[in-house]
């Protein structure tokens, strides 16, 4: 059974990373977004809730769970005995910092390859962080995540605000 990690701050989930999520899910028999916990980094939305959006966003997909982590990506990979790890690429750009980490990942451990997926077209302009702006400055940002996602950034941004 090929067990393949989709890692990432998924800080907020993006319809570019449920791109990814579908087409990866359909190339590996069991696939694991996998939350990557950094208590040194300052999040939008907490784990949970990114992990609670998350499990809403895969299920239509019976071959894809949800998990959340902290440390080093290779050693959970290497924990949950998967073979390989997803990574998205929106431009060029993306693929300089991609492929050093995959190196990285490679030189750690033999035994976990990384998989790049070219998000489609549409989402190409989409990351996390644009979201997190224009959410916090106010503008709208339904048209970027999924349906799920959009309760915990309204939520996350009234707490912020103390409303």
């Amino acid at each position: 059974m090929s067990l393949a990690i989709y890692p990432g701050s998924f800080d907020p989930p993006t319809l570019g990373h449920l791109d990814v999520v579908e087409r990866a899910s359909r190339l590996f028999d069991h696939l694991v977004v996998a939350v990557g916990v950094n208590s040194s980094k300052s999040s939008m939305l907490t784990c949970d809730a990114r992990v609670r959006a998350l499990e809403q966003c895969v299920a239509p997909w019976p071959n894809v769970s949800v998990d959340s982590f902290s440390g080093l990506l290779i050693d959970y990979a290497l924990a949950r005995e998967a073979g390989i790890i997803v990574r998205g690429l929106r431009a060029t750009s993306d693929f300089d910092y991609e492929f050093q980490m995959a190196m990285v990942n490679r030189r750690l451990s033999e035994q976990v390859d990384t998989v790049f997926l070219m998000t489609r077209w549409e989402y190409s302009y989409l990351s996390s962080s644009i979201v997190r702006e224009v959410a916090q400055l106010g503008g709208n940002y339904s048209e970027m995540v999924p349906p799920p996602v959009r309760k915990p950034i309204a939520d996350a941004l009234r707490a912020r605000s103390g409303y």
